[in-house]
């Protein structure tokens, strides 16, 4: 079987997956294209994206909202898939990065690191400025129901709009996490927890107003089976980004794509970002030096609102750029709890069909599953039915 589509507001995925946005040059338009391409939505993601702009440390928000256009125009001249934006709500140029992407007509902005409260007021404000109308989507990505359902009343009062969906992102995410270190692993916070009951927390609103609020669920997802139970529970698809890495079209260097294929499972640690947030990475000897003390640097870029430089322990920008480039003695690889997982470097096309290939063969185990239940089932009534027939007055 193919699979289900993945629709929001009028437009249709062919295929229900998300690629994750993955900041400092790892999804740009090579990547966030070919995904697109391929049926899934492709995503670019705008932090730090002006890095190869030559004014970037003198005027960020001008060299970002300058490159992620550029990227977009790239991405759109390349497929006529969906491509949607990554915006950190904890970055200084968010408000910047919102308006470009909406100008240059991105299908979606998924929107995290924080509450996205003002998303609706920029697309109208937009559209009362250049005097037409854009229909980029705007999706909150979330880590529990109540922060679902407290987006979706403040957007309704505020600006009368309801998101045109959520991403649910668990605590098995690569990169900066929306949780506490002892929340991690603890099955309250597990992603299977989690998406029945944003589900279940969005029901209200999608009766109220007559629409369907698609839920997406995030964080260490990696094989075809698992986007079928997540599918199962109640999701109407998946984001992944780990997997995406290792592929020849994802944009960063290949030294950073073999990091993830060379990772065992005990490579794999928490540590604590700049931006005042725990975030999973693979170790290596960037991380094992900070361990040592802090490392002195200097603030070039002043990308996330909520970092201290004074206080920090190093500079995040400059890590996962130089990480990125393939230098991971300067920096280091965020990624998904699953990345020991990773065995080659594929492309986008083989990656899609495995996955393919997976959820069938999944979707065929499960029925099989029930099937043999089933059949146990009658055979347990066809045993007992003659007893409970001749016990009849």
């Amino acid at each position: 079987m193919s699979f289900p589509s993945l629709k929001i507001g009028d437009l249709v995925a062919k295929v229900p997956i998300v690629q994750g946005g993955m900041g400092v040059g790892i999804s740009l338009h090579r990547l966030a294209s070919a995904v697109a391409a391929e049926g899934g939505i492709g995503v670019i993601a705008g932090a730090m994206i002006g890095m190869r702009e030559a004014d970037v440390a003198k005027d960020p928000v001008a060299a970002n909202s300058r490159a992620l256009a550029a990227e977009l125009k790239k991405a759109k001249e390349r497929t006529n898939g969906i491509i949607g934006v990554n915006i950190m709500v904890a970055l200084t140029d968010f408000s910047s990065l919102v308006r470009t992407s909406i100008a240059e007509r991105a299908d979606i902005i998924f929107s995290g690191a924080g509450l996205p409260t003002d998303l609706p007021k920029h697309l109208r404000a937009m559209c009362e400025e250049k005097k037409e109308e854009f229909r980029t989507k705007l999706v909150p990505i979330i880590s529990s129901a109540r922060a679902a359902a407290i987006i979706c009343k403040k957007w309704l009062n505020r600006s009368a709009y309801l998101p045109d969906a959520f991403v649910v992102e668990g605590p098995k995410a690569g990169g900066h996490l929306g949780y506490k270190a002892e929340e991690l692993d603890d099955p309250q916070y597990a992603l299977e927890t989690l998406v029945p009951q944003v589900v279940d927390a969005l029901k209200p609103f999608e009766d109220e107003h007559g629409r369907a609020i698609p839920v997406i669920a995030a964080g260490g997802l990696h094989s075809g089976d698992d986007i079928r139970r997540f599918l199962d529970m109640g999701a109407a698809g998946v984001q992944m980004g780990t997997r995406f890495v290792a592929t020849e079209e994802c944009d960063a260097d290949i030294r950073f794509k073999q990091a993830y294929v060379d990772a065992k499972e005990e490579d794999i640690a928490i540590i604590q970002s700049p931006v005042g947030m725990p975030g999973r990475a693979i170790k290596g000897r960037f991380i094992e030096a900070l361990e040592k003390g802090r490392r002195k640097f200097r603030c070039p870029f002043h990308c996330i609102s909520s970092c201290k430089p004074e206080e920090s322990p190093y500079c995040i920008a400059s890590a996962l750029l130089n990480a990125m480039k393939g230098n991971l003695d300067k920096g280091f690889a965020f990624s998904g709890a699953n990345v020991f997982r990773v065995d080659s470097i594929t492309t986008v096309k083989e990656l899609m069909a495995s996955l393919q290939q997976e959820f069938n063969a999944a979707v065929a185990a499960a029925k099989s599953g029930i099937q043999s239940l089933q059949q146990e089932f009658d055979s347990a009534v066809s045993k007992f039915t003659p007893a409970l027939t001749s016990s009849r007055p």
